[in-house]
Protein backbone atom coordinates (compact mmCIF):
# COMPACT_ATOMS: atom_id res chain seq x y z
CA UNK A 1 0.00 0.00 0.00
CA UNK A 2 2.67 2.10 0.91
CA UNK A 3 3.62 3.56 -2.73
CA UNK A 4 7.30 3.88 -1.68
CA UNK A 5 7.54 0.27 -2.13
CA UNK A 6 4.47 -0.54 -4.13
CA UNK A 7 4.84 1.49 -6.88
CA UNK A 8 6.97 2.78 -9.60
CA UNK A 9 6.73 6.42 -10.20
CA UNK A 10 8.51 6.47 -13.42
CA UNK A 11 5.87 4.12 -15.06
CA UNK A 12 2.89 4.08 -13.08
CA UNK A 13 2.99 -0.01 -12.28
CA UNK A 14 2.55 -1.94 -9.38
CA UNK A 15 5.57 -3.64 -7.74
CA UNK A 16 5.04 -7.23 -6.35
CA UNK A 17 5.74 -8.47 -2.58
CA UNK A 18 8.20 -10.76 -3.76
CA UNK A 19 8.81 -11.38 0.33
CA UNK A 20 5.35 -13.54 0.32
CA UNK A 21 5.02 -16.91 -0.70
CA UNK A 22 1.71 -16.87 -2.92
CA UNK A 23 3.21 -14.14 -4.63
CA UNK A 24 6.85 -16.09 -5.36
CA UNK A 25 4.75 -19.08 -6.46
CA UNK A 26 2.15 -17.46 -8.67
CA UNK A 27 5.22 -16.03 -10.83
CA UNK A 28 7.28 -19.17 -10.89
CA UNK A 29 4.00 -21.18 -11.35
CA UNK A 30 3.09 -18.90 -14.54
CA UNK A 31 6.87 -19.37 -15.69
CA UNK A 32 6.77 -23.06 -15.46
CA UNK A 33 3.25 -23.02 -17.53
CA UNK A 34 5.47 -21.52 -20.15
CA UNK A 35 7.82 -23.75 -20.18
CA UNK A 36 5.72 -27.11 -19.64
CA UNK A 37 2.87 -26.16 -22.13
CA UNK A 38 3.63 -24.03 -24.61
CA UNK A 39 7.62 -25.61 -24.71
CA UNK A 40 9.23 -21.82 -25.23
CA UNK A 41 12.71 -22.24 -24.73
CA UNK A 42 13.56 -19.66 -22.48
CA UNK A 43 12.56 -16.17 -20.69
CA UNK A 44 13.69 -12.69 -20.89
CA UNK A 45 13.01 -10.67 -17.67
CA UNK A 46 12.58 -7.20 -18.74
CA UNK A 47 13.68 -4.47 -16.34
CA UNK A 48 15.51 -6.79 -13.27
CA UNK A 49 17.17 -3.26 -12.45
CA UNK A 50 14.21 -2.36 -11.16
CA UNK A 51 13.59 -5.21 -9.23
CA UNK A 52 17.02 -5.42 -7.60
CA UNK A 53 16.96 -1.83 -5.99
CA UNK A 54 14.60 -0.37 -3.73
CA UNK A 55 15.40 3.34 -4.89
CA UNK A 56 15.24 3.24 -8.66
CA UNK A 57 13.97 5.57 -10.36
CA UNK A 58 13.61 7.15 -7.09
CA UNK A 59 15.19 10.68 -5.33
CA UNK A 60 16.03 10.65 -1.79
CA UNK A 61 13.20 10.44 0.88
CA UNK A 62 10.76 8.17 -1.76
CA UNK A 63 12.08 4.59 -1.18
CA UNK A 64 12.67 2.43 1.68
CA UNK A 65 16.24 1.12 3.00
CA UNK A 66 15.99 -2.85 3.66
CA UNK A 67 16.69 -3.96 6.93
CA UNK A 68 20.43 -3.33 6.75
CA UNK A 69 20.21 0.44 5.44
CA UNK A 70 20.86 -0.27 2.30
CA UNK A 71 18.96 -0.04 -1.53
CA UNK A 72 19.43 -3.75 -2.57
CA UNK A 73 15.95 -5.40 -2.64
CA UNK A 74 16.39 -8.66 -0.65
CA UNK A 75 13.00 -10.29 -1.00
CA UNK A 76 13.41 -9.66 -5.22
CA UNK A 77 16.77 -10.99 -5.01
CA UNK A 78 15.94 -14.08 -3.18
CA UNK A 79 13.17 -14.79 -5.44
CA UNK A 80 15.34 -14.27 -8.98
CA UNK A 81 17.42 -17.05 -7.41
CA UNK A 82 14.58 -19.29 -6.29
CA UNK A 83 13.30 -19.09 -9.61
CA UNK A 84 16.37 -19.88 -11.86
CA UNK A 85 17.17 -22.85 -9.45
CA UNK A 86 13.55 -24.01 -9.65
CA UNK A 87 13.43 -23.39 -13.48
CA UNK A 88 16.68 -24.87 -14.04
CA UNK A 89 15.86 -27.93 -12.21
CA UNK A 90 12.90 -28.66 -14.50
CA UNK A 91 14.45 -27.43 -17.75
CA UNK A 92 18.42 -27.73 -17.51
CA UNK A 93 18.39 -26.28 -21.61
CA UNK A 94 16.07 -22.82 -20.87
CA UNK A 95 17.49 -20.14 -21.54
CA UNK A 96 16.94 -17.50 -18.59
CA UNK A 97 18.10 -13.65 -19.69
CA UNK A 98 17.94 -10.69 -17.87
CA UNK A 99 17.60 -7.78 -18.96
CA UNK A 100 19.40 -5.77 -16.69
CA UNK A 101 21.07 -1.79 -17.27
CA UNK A 102 23.19 -1.72 -14.08
CA UNK A 103 26.91 -3.07 -13.25
CA UNK A 104 24.30 -5.27 -10.05
CA UNK A 105 27.15 -8.40 -9.53
CA UNK A 106 26.69 -11.74 -10.90
CA UNK A 107 23.92 -11.73 -13.00
CA UNK A 108 24.38 -14.07 -14.99
CA UNK A 109 26.70 -15.84 -12.27
CA UNK A 110 25.54 -19.45 -10.87
CA UNK A 111 24.25 -19.51 -7.58
CA UNK A 112 26.85 -21.58 -5.64
CA UNK A 113 29.40 -18.76 -6.84
CA UNK A 114 27.02 -15.98 -5.25
CA UNK A 115 25.09 -15.14 -8.79
CA UNK A 116 21.52 -14.74 -9.51
CA UNK A 117 21.33 -17.86 -11.93
CA UNK A 118 20.60 -16.53 -14.67
CA UNK A 119 22.09 -17.94 -18.05
CA UNK A 120 22.54 -14.34 -19.57
CA UNK A 121 22.27 -10.92 -19.22
CA UNK A 122 21.99 -8.40 -22.22
CA UNK A 123 24.96 -6.19 -22.78
CA UNK A 124 23.41 -2.97 -22.96
CA UNK A 125 25.77 -0.75 -22.82
CA UNK A 126 27.57 -2.04 -26.02
CA UNK A 127 24.16 -1.45 -27.65
CA UNK A 128 23.63 1.86 -26.21
CA UNK A 129 27.33 2.93 -27.28
CA UNK A 130 27.86 1.10 -30.50
CA UNK A 131 24.16 2.54 -32.02
CA UNK A 132 25.40 6.26 -30.63
CA UNK A 133 28.56 5.51 -32.68
CA UNK A 134 27.16 4.39 -35.85
CA UNK A 135 24.97 7.45 -35.68
CA UNK A 136 27.88 10.08 -36.30
CA UNK A 137 28.83 11.02 -39.20
CA UNK A 138 32.53 8.79 -40.03
CA UNK A 139 34.22 12.14 -40.45
CA UNK A 140 33.47 12.73 -36.83
CA UNK A 141 33.86 9.12 -35.20
CA UNK A 142 37.39 9.55 -34.39
CA UNK A 143 36.76 11.55 -31.48
CA UNK A 144 34.37 8.77 -30.37
CA UNK A 145 36.67 5.82 -30.91
CA UNK A 146 36.29 4.91 -27.01
CA UNK A 147 32.84 3.45 -27.85
CA UNK A 148 34.37 0.73 -30.01
CA UNK A 149 36.56 -0.63 -27.50
CA UNK A 150 35.34 0.33 -24.24
CA UNK A 151 33.21 -2.71 -23.95
CA UNK A 152 36.55 -5.26 -23.87
CA UNK A 153 36.78 -3.70 -20.00
CA UNK A 154 33.58 -5.75 -19.10
CA UNK A 155 33.00 -8.24 -21.84
CA UNK A 156 33.41 -11.07 -19.81
CA UNK A 157 32.14 -10.11 -16.43
CA UNK A 158 29.14 -11.60 -17.43
CA UNK A 159 27.89 -14.12 -19.79
CA UNK A 160 26.34 -11.08 -22.38
CA UNK A 161 23.93 -11.26 -25.00
CA UNK A 162 24.82 -8.47 -27.72
CA UNK A 163 21.11 -7.07 -28.14
CA UNK A 164 19.72 -5.22 -31.15
CA UNK A 165 15.94 -5.66 -30.04
CA UNK A 166 12.31 -4.83 -30.82
CA UNK A 167 12.68 -1.37 -27.81
CA UNK A 168 15.58 0.13 -30.15
CA UNK A 169 13.27 0.08 -33.20
CA UNK A 170 10.04 1.59 -31.29
CA UNK A 171 8.77 4.74 -30.03
CA UNK A 172 9.91 6.94 -32.74
CA UNK A 173 13.72 5.87 -32.33
CA UNK A 174 13.51 4.23 -36.31
CA UNK A 175 14.68 1.17 -37.24
CA UNK A 176 17.97 0.50 -37.51
CA UNK A 177 19.00 1.01 -41.09
CA UNK A 178 17.66 4.79 -40.52
CA UNK A 179 19.52 5.15 -37.81
CA UNK A 180 22.70 5.00 -39.85
CA UNK A 181 24.19 8.51 -41.92
CA UNK A 182 24.24 9.11 -45.32
CA UNK A 183 22.48 7.92 -48.52
CA UNK A 184 21.08 5.07 -48.96
CA UNK A 185 24.16 3.50 -50.02
CA UNK A 186 25.88 4.49 -46.89
CA UNK A 187 23.50 4.01 -45.01
CA UNK A 188 23.73 -0.37 -46.18
CA UNK A 189 27.26 -0.14 -45.87
CA UNK A 190 26.95 1.02 -42.39
CA UNK A 191 24.32 -1.40 -41.64
CA UNK A 192 26.46 -4.22 -43.14
CA UNK A 193 28.95 -3.09 -40.55
CA UNK A 194 27.43 -3.18 -37.81
CA UNK A 195 25.98 -6.77 -37.98
CA UNK A 196 29.65 -7.62 -39.36
CA UNK A 197 30.81 -6.31 -35.69
CA UNK A 198 27.74 -7.95 -34.15
CA UNK A 199 28.68 -11.19 -34.82
CA UNK A 200 32.41 -10.96 -34.49
CA UNK A 201 32.22 -9.45 -30.86
CA UNK A 202 32.13 -11.48 -27.65
CA UNK A 203 28.71 -12.31 -27.30
CA UNK A 204 25.77 -14.29 -27.97
CA UNK A 205 23.83 -12.07 -30.64
CA UNK A 206 20.25 -10.62 -30.73
CA UNK A 207 18.83 -9.87 -34.10
CA UNK A 208 15.24 -8.17 -33.80
CA UNK A 209 13.06 -9.26 -37.55
CA UNK A 210 13.18 -7.20 -40.12
CA UNK A 211 16.60 -5.61 -39.46
CA UNK A 212 18.05 -8.68 -41.48
CA UNK A 213 16.72 -6.82 -45.09
CA UNK A 214 16.86 -3.11 -43.87
CA UNK A 215 12.87 -2.73 -42.76
CA UNK A 216 12.25 1.02 -42.93
CA UNK A 217 9.75 1.70 -40.85
CA UNK A 218 9.37 1.27 -37.29
CA UNK A 219 8.22 -1.80 -36.05
CA UNK A 220 4.41 -2.24 -35.06
CA UNK A 221 2.90 -4.79 -33.36
CA UNK A 222 -0.03 -4.69 -35.40
CA UNK A 223 0.80 -4.55 -39.07
CA UNK A 224 3.60 -6.99 -40.79
CA UNK A 225 7.06 -6.40 -41.72
CA UNK A 226 7.82 -4.71 -44.81
CA UNK A 227 8.07 -7.94 -46.92
CA UNK A 228 7.57 -6.91 -50.22
CA UNK A 229 11.13 -5.07 -49.98
CA UNK A 230 12.76 -8.47 -50.35
CA UNK A 231 10.86 -8.50 -53.51
CA UNK A 232 10.70 -5.27 -55.18
CA UNK A 233 14.26 -3.74 -54.08
CA UNK A 234 17.60 -4.78 -55.11
CA UNK A 235 19.64 -3.46 -52.31
CA UNK A 236 17.48 -5.41 -49.59
CA UNK A 237 17.46 -8.29 -51.07
CA UNK A 238 21.53 -8.16 -51.13
CA UNK A 239 21.59 -7.30 -47.16
CA UNK A 240 19.73 -10.12 -46.86
CA UNK A 241 21.82 -12.24 -48.51
CA UNK A 242 24.83 -11.00 -46.56
CA UNK A 243 23.19 -11.75 -43.31
CA UNK A 244 22.65 -15.51 -44.62
CA UNK A 245 26.11 -15.72 -45.50
CA UNK A 246 27.45 -13.45 -42.33
CA UNK A 247 25.59 -16.81 -40.50
CA UNK A 248 27.39 -19.35 -42.41
CA UNK A 249 30.54 -17.85 -41.93
CA UNK A 250 29.31 -17.63 -38.48
CA UNK A 251 28.31 -21.50 -38.05
CA UNK A 252 31.94 -22.29 -39.91
CA UNK A 253 34.28 -20.47 -38.09
CA UNK A 254 34.96 -21.90 -34.35
CA UNK A 255 36.92 -19.12 -33.37
CA UNK A 256 33.86 -16.62 -33.56
CA UNK A 257 31.87 -18.57 -31.08
CA UNK A 258 33.69 -21.10 -29.28
CA UNK A 259 35.34 -19.39 -26.32
CA UNK A 260 32.81 -16.39 -25.93
CA UNK A 261 32.87 -15.59 -22.26
CA UNK A 262 36.47 -15.05 -21.61
CA UNK A 263 39.98 -13.18 -22.85
CA UNK A 264 41.28 -16.76 -24.12
CA UNK A 265 39.14 -16.12 -26.90
CA UNK A 266 40.21 -12.52 -27.99
CA UNK A 267 43.07 -10.34 -28.78
CA UNK A 268 43.45 -7.20 -30.30
CA UNK A 269 45.60 -6.72 -33.15
CA UNK A 270 45.15 -3.08 -33.23
CA UNK A 271 43.07 -0.13 -31.00
CA UNK A 272 44.88 2.21 -31.40
CA UNK A 273 44.23 3.41 -35.05
CA UNK A 274 41.84 6.56 -34.13
CA UNK A 275 42.41 8.55 -37.42
CA UNK A 276 41.48 6.11 -39.77
CA UNK A 277 38.68 4.97 -36.99
CA UNK A 278 39.88 1.46 -37.78
CA UNK A 279 40.11 -1.53 -35.32
CA UNK A 280 41.26 -5.15 -35.84
CA UNK A 281 40.99 -8.14 -33.01
CA UNK A 282 41.67 -11.85 -33.09
CA UNK A 283 39.10 -14.47 -31.97
CA UNK A 284 40.78 -17.36 -31.02
CA UNK A 285 39.36 -20.92 -30.40
CA UNK A 286 39.97 -23.40 -27.30
CA UNK A 287 43.30 -24.09 -29.68
CA UNK A 288 45.14 -20.64 -30.02
CA UNK A 289 45.95 -21.98 -33.59
CA UNK A 290 42.74 -21.97 -34.54
CA UNK A 291 41.98 -18.24 -34.92
CA UNK A 292 41.05 -15.53 -37.26
CA UNK A 293 41.59 -11.67 -37.73
CA UNK A 294 38.49 -9.27 -38.12
CA UNK A 295 39.29 -5.64 -39.49
CA UNK A 296 36.91 -2.92 -39.22
CA UNK A 297 36.93 0.14 -40.89
CA UNK A 298 34.44 2.79 -39.86
CA UNK A 299 34.60 5.44 -42.75
CA UNK A 300 34.13 5.13 -46.40
CA UNK A 301 38.12 5.47 -46.88
CA UNK A 302 39.37 3.11 -49.02
CA UNK A 303 42.68 2.18 -48.19
CA UNK A 304 45.31 -0.15 -49.99
CA UNK A 305 48.80 -1.85 -49.00
CA UNK A 306 47.47 -2.10 -44.89
CA UNK A 307 49.11 -3.26 -42.71
CA UNK A 308 46.63 -5.52 -40.48
CA UNK A 309 48.62 -7.43 -37.19
CA UNK A 310 48.26 -11.26 -37.19
CA UNK A 311 49.02 -13.47 -34.25
CA UNK A 312 51.28 -16.09 -36.00
CA UNK A 313 53.38 -16.04 -39.47
CA UNK A 314 52.11 -18.21 -42.01
CA UNK A 315 49.68 -17.63 -44.99
CA UNK A 316 46.09 -16.18 -44.67
CA UNK A 317 43.01 -15.85 -46.86
CA UNK A 318 40.18 -13.92 -46.56
CA UNK A 319 36.75 -15.46 -45.88
CA UNK A 320 34.85 -12.40 -45.92
CA UNK A 321 34.15 -8.98 -46.78
CA UNK A 322 31.02 -6.88 -46.16
CA UNK A 323 32.17 -4.59 -49.40
CA UNK A 324 31.44 -7.37 -52.16
CA UNK A 325 29.40 -6.53 -55.16
CA UNK A 326 27.17 -8.95 -54.14
CA UNK A 327 26.42 -7.78 -51.11
CA UNK A 328 25.68 -4.33 -52.58
CA UNK A 329 28.99 -2.69 -51.96
CA UNK A 330 31.89 -1.64 -54.35
CA UNK A 331 33.42 -5.17 -54.20
CA UNK A 332 36.78 -3.74 -52.31
CA UNK A 333 38.08 -7.15 -51.19
CA UNK A 334 41.39 -9.72 -51.08
CA UNK A 335 40.93 -12.17 -53.35
CA UNK A 336 44.23 -13.67 -53.39
CA UNK A 337 46.46 -15.18 -50.12
CA UNK A 338 49.03 -13.38 -48.11
CA UNK A 339 51.85 -13.97 -46.41
CA UNK A 340 52.53 -12.81 -43.15
CA UNK A 341 55.42 -10.41 -42.59
CA UNK A 342 57.69 -11.07 -39.56
CA UNK A 343 57.60 -7.45 -38.37
CA UNK A 344 55.49 -6.84 -34.95
CA UNK A 345 52.38 -4.55 -35.51
CA UNK A 346 50.50 -3.00 -33.52
CA UNK A 347 49.89 -6.16 -30.38
CA UNK A 348 50.36 -8.47 -33.18
CA UNK A 349 53.82 -10.16 -33.73
CA UNK A 350 53.54 -10.29 -37.51
CA UNK A 351 51.34 -8.41 -39.97
CA UNK A 352 50.12 -8.90 -43.75
CA UNK A 353 49.05 -6.04 -46.47
CA UNK A 354 45.40 -5.94 -46.99
CA UNK A 355 42.38 -3.52 -48.96
CA UNK A 356 40.40 -2.39 -46.16
CA UNK A 357 37.03 -1.52 -47.84
CA UNK A 358 34.84 1.38 -47.25
CA UNK A 359 32.60 1.29 -44.26
CA UNK A 360 33.37 -2.32 -43.88
CA UNK A 361 34.83 -5.12 -42.39
CA UNK A 362 37.01 -8.73 -43.68
CA UNK A 363 37.50 -11.72 -41.64
CA UNK A 364 40.73 -13.80 -43.08
CA UNK A 365 41.56 -16.82 -41.62
CA UNK A 366 45.56 -18.54 -41.65
CA UNK A 367 45.66 -21.53 -44.25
Amino acid sequence: EDPRQGAHPEWGTLIFNYGRKEVQNFLIANALFWMDKFHIDGLRVDAVASMLYLDYARNEGEWIPNIYGGKENIDAIEFIKHMNAIIYGRFPEALMIAEESTSFFGVSKPLNWGGLGFGYKWNMGWMNDILGYFSKEPIFRKYHHNALTFSLLYAFTENFILPMSHDEVVHGKRSLLFKMPGDMWQKFANLRLLFFFLWTHPGKKLLFMGAEFGQISEWYCKVSLDWHLTEQNTMHQQLQKFVQQLNAVYKETRPLWEVDFSFDGFRWMDFRDVDNSIIAFCRQGKDPKDHVVCLLNFTPQVLHDYKLGVPAPGWYQEILSTDTAEFGGSNVFNPDRKQAIAEPFGEAPCHIMVSVPPLGGIIVKPV
